[in-house]
Parts: structure tokens; sequence; C-alpha cells
């Protein structure tokens, strides 16, 4: 059985799942359209930055060559090589340009109806992941969500033409795939009711040496790591931060930003505990890597989107719970507590990715998946 994981990488996770499904005796491997700044990994990267525009056309055109090469074709991030459905908002564009927008919208419809034709004509096996902002919508979200990203964002970050393309897609793939994975609890409110919550994977555990909270240290360190700082909620982590110095001088913080994955790590390593996004409603991959390593974790749990989690995940979680106002006295009240008991809910934050996140299980589970259909 061989699989091909594309589009994307977003966060890393289709390129674990790939190396894991290997180990499991699945031939798989990870087609990228274009490496991004992390620097994750992948078998074969269709185009480069330094490609001339035309030439990554061409590029890609020849990269639907995968479409003869797999019996199951792992979607990510909501997409394939050619989302069905595109658009753009011309009002970003200066008035001579977007005629040729349009053009170009044209040809990504026309190139999605050729791919996804052929993957029927061939019987290709379709299977979708989504991760986040691939299937939020605006609208949803802002009438939906007292606490939420559109809030904080650009017009054109969340759009109405973005949001009824995303729904579209959504529709279409709910009809034309045989599985639907969602790595974030709060989009299976717009997802189609048989697609099922997938945790974040995390590297190979055995390889991760966790570093936990040194009892002996004189100050805590607390980082943070925006890829989209409006989207995270740094902001107000960062007054949060700067209230807390004031009447608190027992810790340090760095912001982890503008690295490579591989550089990222390193700085994890160094935290004691890490704040992650405050607006989602749910942890990232970053978390999980920080979780891994023995750190404490903070980010916004939205308490209506864990109906989509096992009970009993939701009953292990390690995490501390805090939203935009509530952000500095939960830092406050971790700050001020006991080396001892933070060091026993680090503890707790290794043992609860061993569990919920190991790459083994989830790969025994999507393996499943595969043959039984």
């Amino acid at each position: 059985m061989k699989i091909i994981h594309i589009p994307k990488n977003v966060g890393g996770n289709p390129s674990l799942m790939s190396k894991f499904m290997n180990q499991v005796g699945l031939k798989s491997e990870i087609w990228v359209i274009q490496k991004n700044q992390f620097e994750y990994i992948a078998d074969k990267f269709i185009t480069s930055l330094e490609d001339h525009f035309i030439i990554k056309e061409v590029k890609k055109i020849l990269a639907l060559s995968y479409v003869f090469k797999t019996d199951i074709v792992f979607y990510n991030f909501g997409a394939c090589l050619y989302p069905p459905y595109f658009t753009l908002d011309y009002e970003k564009y200066p008035s001579w340009k977007r005629p040729f927008v349009y053009l170009y919208t044209l040809y990504i419809r026309f190139m999605s109806i050729v791919e996804l034709g052929l993957i029927r004509l061939l019987r290709v096996k379709i299977f979708m992941q989504y991760q986040g902002d691939d299937a939020r919508q605006g609208d949803f979200i802002r009438n939906n969500f007292e606490i939420n990203i559109a809030d904080e964002v650009d017009k054109y970050y969340y759009s109405k033409k973005t949001d009824q393309m995303k729904k579209k897609q959504i529709n279409l793939f709910g009809k034309i795939a045989r599985k639907i994975y969602s790595l974030n609890p709060d989009l299976m409110h717009v997802l189609p009711q048989n697609a099922e919550f997938l945790p974040y994977m995390i590297e190979d555990l055995e390889k991760i040496e966790p570093s936990f909270i040194n009892l002996n240290s004189e100050k805590l360190i607390i980082g943070h790591a925006p890829s989209n700082r409006d989207v995270k909620g740094t902001r107000f982590l960062l007054d949060a931060i700067d209230k807390l110095k004031k009447k608190n001088d027992n810790f340090e913080f760095i912001l982890i930003e503008k690295l490579s994955h591989e550089e990222a790590l390193k700085k994890y390593q160094q935290i004691d505990i890490l704040v992650d996004q405050l607006l989602a409603g749910w942890y990232g991959g970053v978390a999980v890597e920080a979780m891994s390593l023995g750190k404490l974790v903070i980010a916004y749990l939205r308490e209506s989107d864990l109906k989509f989690i096992p009970p009993e995940m939701k009953s292990e979680m390690p995490i501390f719970n805090a939203d935009p106002k509530s952000i500095y006295s939960i830092l406050h009240r971790v700050v001020s507590m006991k080396r001892e008991d933070l060091y026993d809910l680090s503890l707790k934050s290794r043992n609860y990715v061993e569990k919920w996140h190991n790459p083994r299980i989830i790969t025994d589970r999507l393996k499943s998946d595969f043959l039984s259909i």
C-alpha cells in the first residue's frame, strides 16, 4: 500500500505521520509544494523559493504525476495540490493586477478539476486532515465564540470570499474523502458529522530526553513561540508580562520566533513554561513539543470544544487554561507556585504526551483506518 501526503507540512505533523507509517509496513512519502521558514523535512519539495512564478506552475503540473504513484492520497491542511473553488481577495491587489489574479484563480480551479478527476478515474482513496485555518471561518467564529482569532487579525485573514471557499471545499471533501480528521477540536463545529478528532503527533518519544523544572533554579523561564502574533494573541501576553515584571522578578521571558524548527527546539529545552495560543481554543503542535520535554504549558482551552475529544483526555490534561483576560492572573499564580508542585506538573506533561500524542498509537489507528476501507 502506497501513501502520499500532500501538499503542505504544517507544524511538521504530516512528515511525522509519513515517517511512522513507514515504520509499520506502509510505503509513505510526503510531497510539499515549498519549504517553509521552519524547514521541516519532506521526501519531495515540488518548487523552491528561487523559482520564477511560471517555473513553479510548470513544476506543480509535473507533480500531478503523484496520482499515478499512490493507492491513498492523504491531503493535509484542507487542500489538494490545486485547491477546489480557489479564490483570492482581489481588493488586496492594485487595479492593474486584478485581471491577472482573476485569470489565475480560474486556472487553479480548472487544474483542481483535472486533479480530482484523475484521482477518481484511478480510484485513488482520499483521506483528509484539517489543521486550523484551513477550516476556520471568520463569520462562524465571530458569531459563536466570544474569544476568537477573527477579532484580532486584518480583514483579509478571514473574508467572506475565503469563508465561502472553505465551506465549499469542506462540503466537497465530505463527499469524496474516505475519512476526515481534525487536529483541533474547534474545527469539528464546521466539519462534516463523520469527521474525527485526531491528536497531534510528536517525534519518537524514546529519542526525546525531557528536561524537567530545576528545583534549585532561581528564576523560572517563560517562553512564547508565535508563528503569527495576531493569531496567537501575543499582545495580551506581552501586556501581562510587563505587568507581572512590576510585581515579581523571579522569572525571565523569551520570545521564540523566526527560527527554524531545529533552532526553536533548542530554545524550548531552555524554558520552564510555554505560553501557547490564547485565542484559538486549543493548544498547538509547539505545546506538544514543549510537554514532551517536560515543560508546563499555558493555553486557552474553549470548554464548548472539549466535547469533541475523549473524556479521559480532557480529565488528564495538565494545561493551565488562560485567555486574554486571565493570562496575567494565571501567570502570577504559576510563578508563585512552589518548585516541587511545578516539578510534579512537568512530569504530568510528559506522561500526558506519552499517552495522547504517542506517534505509534496514532499511526496504528491510521493504519487500521486505511486497511478497513
